[in-house]
């Protein structure tokens, strides 16, 4: 994959904490996680898709930018596996500050 990536893209695995809207399935879907320090806001879930192990959210977030998010219900654990950078200009919202240590 890394041959057809685009500027501004790149492959990832790193496990991270997710807050999801939990309902009768459990875990359904991604609202926000956290990447280091900063906790983002999921704005739109553009596409789901499930695998022989895992669930797929392709997400726009609140810093504009496209991530991939992979759940293993067998292990309870969230991966983002890809990542498009946005071109956010606006303001940064309560929660979203840059780490300490960027």
């Amino acid at each position: 994959m890394k041959g057809i990536l685009e500027k501004g893209e790149r492959e990832m695995s790193s496990q991270i904490k997710v807050d999801c809207y939990a309902g009768y399935k459990g875990n359904e879907r991604p609202e926000a996680f956290s990447l280091g320090k900063k906790k983002v806001k999921v704005t739109e879930i553009l596409d789901q898709w499930y695998g022989p192990d895992h669930a797929y959210f392709k997400v726009s977030a609140e810093d504009a930018n496209i991530y991939i998010l992979r759940y293993s219900e067998a292990h309870d654990l969230w991966d983002v596996v890809f990542f498009k950078e946005g071109d956010y200009h606006g303001e940064i919202s309560p929660g979203m500050e840059k780490d300490a240590s960027s």
